[in-house]
């Protein structure tokens, strides 16, 4: 395999990336309480083998371990998610401090270790109270989020620069409202509509909450697009049904949140479901806050198809119906995910585009089945060759003038993939989860390799 030689920018901040419900575990401890994941994940038939994030790789009580970890790897920052339920856990009200002063210390083990903390304010893990009161099918779950975000910058933004309101918006509503694989596991595509307004309005009212908490902020939201391709031989059908799966899957928040508008044709194509009265004057204006950059997480390409005659045209994302996916083009990860860096590429400078501002790759990684060898080595070169091959279309986007800050390997450490439990390892660190014995995998090493031949180290 060839050596991967590909320098970036001075002052790329290179990184790694977990979320709190992910690695955390401590589920019920100083006074945490449950989310909609404890929830979703506790119900039987949801998960993999019935996994939850109870334990995961106890995070909690690692965070000096794990610190030292991210350091021997040379990463410049460390991208982590707050859990909503640490911090208020009836979703609002008085702060735990027991919560706050977890998330405290993981920011000053960092900043001792030399590295940047870049937070996320949501990845996920709505508090199961607010649920109860609808979650983000509730308007009211803006001011929610804009109190808990005044909590959490009011008390880390002494220390933090860098912070996100959002994780992929499209997970937390199509995925978990329309398709029903993630928490809270509803299947309704109208109410995937609603969530995901509610959600955009939710960042954009956080925004200037963050700006007042925290002067000189670097302020962002980390969206999940991808490259949608129809068949090379496609016709007018065919067309449309990439334009239709395309603002399903990124125009639902390219528009709002970067145009203040919802994009060409999404609004006809959803009238049979809906009026949009969920959709108020300001709510636009509110959503499209500026912001100072943008995350993007991608991991592979969409492909879809018109349906033909016959066949089901019934399709759960908004606009969607008609719309049939096509299979992935090997090779393709043990996620049956397809493998293409030139997708990662296309997407990450239309994303660019879309927004006008500097790009973070906020995620990008690869699950593969990793096994501890003989000689108590893990050696993953499949996941080695994904981010040479991934991180050298990067490097010729930023060749080509593309406006790239940084990147965050997916995931530092194996951990709770969400509905797959923990069949599924991302991480370039391995984890025992009988143990917790944390083993820097091949593709660790070979990340912390690129990381010290970059300039200026």
């Amino acid at each position: 395999m060839e050596t991967f030689a590909r320098t970036f920018p001075d002052g790329f901040l290179w990184g790694a990336a977990t979320a709190s419900y992910q690695i955390e575990g401590a589920a019920a401890e100083d006074g945490r309480a449950p989310s909609i994941w404890d929830t979703f994940s506790h119900a039987p038939g949801n998960t993999a083998n019935g996994d939850t994030g109870d334990v995961a790789c106890d995070h909690y009580h690692r965070v000096a371990e794990d610190v030292a970890l991210m350091r021997d790897l040379g990463l410049d920052a460390y991208r982590f998610s707050v859990a909503w339920p640490r911090i208020h856990p009836e979703g609002d009200g008085p702060a735990n401090p027991l919560g706050v002063g977890f998330y405290d210390r993981l920011v000053d083990e960092l900043l001792r270790a030399g590295i940047q903390p870049v937070v996320t304010l949501y990845h996920w893990d709505l508090p199961q109270a607010l649920d109860d009161r609808g979650g983000w099918l509730n308007r009211d779950v803006a001011e929610w989020f804009a109190d808990y975000a005044a909590t959490v910058v009011g008390a880390l933004g002494d220390r933090v620069r860098h912070w996100t309101t959002l994780n992929e918006p499209w997970c937390a509503s199509v995925l978990s409202y329309a398709i029903g694989e993630h928490a809270p596991g509803h299947r309704d595509t109208l109410e995937s509509m609603v969530a995901a307004h509610h959600l955009m309005l939710a960042h954009g009212t956080a925004v200037p909450v963050i700006r007042e908490h925290c002067p000189g902020a670097e302020v962002s939201i980390t969206l999940n697009p991808t490259h949608v391709w129809g068949p090379e031989d496609g016709d007018d059908l065919d067309a449309d049904a990439v334009r239709r799966a395309d603002n399903a899957l990124n125009g639902l928040f390219f528009g709002p949140i970067f145009h203040g508008a919802y994009p060409d044709g999404f609004l006809d194509d959803t009238a049979h479901l809906t009026d949009h009265a969920y959709v108020r004057d300001g709510d636009l204006a509110a959503i499209s806050a500026p912001l100072d950059n943008l995350g993007v997480n991608n991991y592979f390409p969409t492909r879809v198809r018109a349906a033909r005659a016959g066949e089901d045209r019934t399709n759960p994302m908004p606009g969607c119906d008609g719309v049939v996916a096509e299979p992935p083009h090997p090779p393709l990860t043990a996620m049956g995910w397809e493998v293409s860096p030139e997708s990662h590429r296309l997407i990450v400078e239309r994303s660019a585009r879309e927004s006008g501002l500097p790009i973070y790759v906020t995620e990008n990684g690869s699950a593969w089945d990793d096994t501890v060898a003989a000689d108590g080595a893990v050696h993953d070169p499949e996941r080695v060759a994904y981010l040479r091959s991934h991180l050298a279309a990067l490097a010729d986007a930023v060749d080509d003038g593309l406006d790239l800050r940084g990147y965050f390997a997916w995931s530092l450490l194996d951990n709770f993939e969400w509905a797959y439990g923990y069949d599924k390892r991302f991480g370039i660190v391995h984890v025992d989860y009988s143990t917790q014995r944390r083993t820097v995998k091949d593709s660790g090493r070979e990340y912390a390799r690129i990381i010290a031949m970059q300039p200026g180290r």
